[in-house]
């Protein structure tokens, strides 16, 4: 599980600026760990944010258990991942199948 969660949430106003934030909850620990991992989160998103944020969209750290402790070259790779995933991919391949509502997850219906 890594030390982190990565948002993204695109704000369709025009504006190609990069935004982030960083949350760490009390359940990490009390103000000095906190503080640690959120300056641990403000130095990866500092390497990593310009070169593989979404221009135009709010980004969002949220700290996990574990972050602290975390080794930061791992951390470092996974929020490279965690970029990937976020990161909208052109539409080169071949148009597939559209899923069906019930397929995509979509609730058919109302609820009992």
């Amino acid at each position: 599980m890594p030390g982190f969660v990565l948002l993204m949430r695109p704000r369709d106003d025009g504006d190609e600026t990069m935004r982030i934030g960083f949350t760490v909850t009390k359940k990490i620990g009390n103000a000095v760990v906190r503080n640690r991992m959120k300056r641990r989160l403000r130095a990866l998103a500092r390497e990593l944010l310009a070169e593989r944020g979404v221009a135009g969209a709010d980004h969002v750290l949220i700290g996990r258990n574990g972050g602290v402790e975390r080794d930061y070259a791992l951390l470092r790779t996974e929020l490279g991942k965690a970029f990937r995933k976020v990161t909208p991919q052109p539409d080169n391949a071949t148009p597939t199948q559209t899923p069906t509502p019930a397929k995509a997850g979509a609730q058919m219906g109302k609820r009992p």
